[in-house]
């Protein structure tokens, strides 16, 4: 039984492959351990049998978990949508299938939620470097493209444009106003990897809801598995360009103004400030600062590539991406 008047709080975690299983495993259980439990866990895999088949059966005893094939197309945005659709809670989280969230994780996101006009709550997350620290040419504020909180984000609860999308939550309320998450952006298996559709959302909801506020409180925190794969430069590179691919759509959609927002600020104060403390710690003989500046300037020029190659093939409309509404299968 849950304390009246608290929203109950749904977590879906989505998974595409057996090679993270025990990383999923240890998702689960980190959600499970939560000093404020959630009403539930959904388990949405994406279109592999196998790794339905054992999952359903691995937590078949289980009250609290639940494993759904995702309905939709491929896609990290699709299986989303299930689970949202899925679920019971008035509160829907989401956490990474490769990340483990710290046990107040789930109680700090929700007291964001007693304004009633708060419409989502983020968290922050930290990386858990394979090769156990970070390289040294890989600079903070550049963490995002680990699916990371990278260097200057503001600390504390502060309001923000939008919420990251491997630690974030919703009010149900949020999908009813603006529909679910875009499927044709964002995340699709081993294939180029994009991003934004968080991005995508949040700039819709505040559209269809103008009062609505937007959180992202430090304090709910997420550990995420960085890959040895992802610590090399060829990575960061991919990944860079991807961005402005992914941004070049979430412009397309909310328009270049409020689509390139936060990203004005990010490289006007952030990546300058990053640069001179890469070249300083150079001066000052301190490892990696050389290699952290030219980083942040190969990931600016390579997101730029990519941001002014995805304007294009938007114009010419060889991408397209598709909103729909979230079907409340899972609400008595």
């Amino acid at each position: 039984m849950s304390d009246p008047g608290v929203p109950e709080i749904s977590v879906v975690i989505c998974a595409y492959t057996e090679d993270r299983w025990e990383d999923v495993r240890a998702a689960v259980a980190s959600v499970r351990a939560q000093s404020r439990p959630a009403v539930e866990t959904l388990l949405v895999v994406d279109h592999n049998r196998a790794l339905l088949a054992r999952l359903g059966q691995e937590y078949r005893e289980t009250g609290d978990v639940r494993v759904l094939a995702n309905a939709g197309p491929r896609g990290l945005s699709a299986g989303r949508n299930t689970g949202i659709a899925a679920s019971r809670g008035e509160i829907v989280a989401f956490l990474d299938d490769d990340a483990v969230a710290e046990r107040d994780w789930l109680r700090h996101l929700a007291e964001g939620y007693a304004d009633p006009r708060v419409m989502a709550v983020g968290g922050r997350t930290e990386p858990v470097w394979a090769s156990g620290r970070r390289p040294g040419w890989f600079p903070e504020e550049f963490d995002w493209v680990v699916g990371c909180t990278y260097r200057g984000l503001p600390p504390g609860r502060v309001r923000v444009r939008n919420v990251l999308g491997g630690n974030a939550s919703f009010r149900r309320s949020a999908f009813d106003a603006a529909g679910g998450f875009a499927t044709g952006i964002g995340r699709d298996g081993n294939k180029r990897p994009l991003g934004g559709e968080e991005t995508e959302l949040c700039i819709r909801l505040s559209r269809a809801r103008p009062d609505a506020i937007l959180l992202i409180d430090d304090r709910a925190v997420i550990h995420h598995r960085v890959p040895e794969a992802r610590e090399r430069f060829r990575y960061f590179r991919t990944r860079t360009y991807a961005e402005g691919l992914s941004k070049a759509l979430v412009a397309r959609s909310a328009g270049a103004r409020k689509g390139l927002e936060s990203e004005r600020r990010y490289t006007t104060r952030v990546l300058p400030a990053g640069v001179v403390r890469g070249l300083r710690d150079a001066l000052l003989s301190r490892p990696g600062g050389a290699g952290r500046a030219g980083a942040i300037v190969a990931g600016v020029l390579t997101a730029a590539g990519g941001y002014l190659v995805g304007s294009v093939r938007a114009r010419r409309g060889g991408v397209t991406f598709f909103v729909t509404g979230i079907e409340g299968a899972g609400r008595d």
